[in-house]
């Protein structure tokens, strides 16, 4: 190594990395409870979907992040399908300063884990019977924002309730 390699190494902060060590499918259900009568053509589904994140520490630089999809398609009749996918994926994050450290985790891991997920979700709906439910991109950096508005919101609540006494 150079010197001046060197000088820049011990000088300057390790500049941001991700590696994604692996990636897998942690649960996945699908449910199609009233086939084969759900798969005769009909009228136009009704379509609810939740996306939810979370991550675990698992080493000093390593986080299990986990993006969980719950789709449902039902008429007013019946429903259609339920599916259930927890996937999850190991990353090691190098020179992220630690404020950074929780958004870093909740948003730039869980997009690079989507594309993947989502693929899972299309092929098991396939699989079921039914055309592939391809899912929009997911702006994670709204659904972090939007996380830590209700946290905040409870927080408050909570504070509430625990405050002084209101008059009847």
């Amino acid at each position: 190594m150079s010197d001046e390699t060197a000088a820049g190494a011990e000088g300057e902060a390790a500049a941001p990395g991700m590696n994604i060590l692996a990636q897998y499918i942690k649960d996945l259900s699908f449910e199609n409870p009233n086939s084969p009568k759900s798969l005769q053509p009909g009228e136009q589904p009704k379509l609810d979907i939740n996306v939810n994140v979370g991550a675990n520490p698992i080493g000093e630089d390593q986080f299990e992040v986990i993006i969980t999809l719950n789709a449902k398609a039902n008429t007013p009749e019946q429903v259609l399908f339920a599916v259930e996918l927890v996937y999850g994926g190991v990353f090691q994050i190098t020179g992220v300063p630690q404020e950074h450290m929780h958004p870093f985790i909740l948003i730039e891991c869980p997009r690079m884990l989507f594309p993947f997920a989502r693929n899972v979700l299309a092929d098991t709906t396939r699989n079921g019977g039914f055309p592939p439910l391809l899912l929009d991109p997911i702006d994670f950096a709204a659904l972090y924002r939007q996380n830590l508005a209700q946290a905040a919101a409870a927080q408050q609540a909570a504070a509430g309730e625990n405050g002084e006494a209101k008059p009847n």
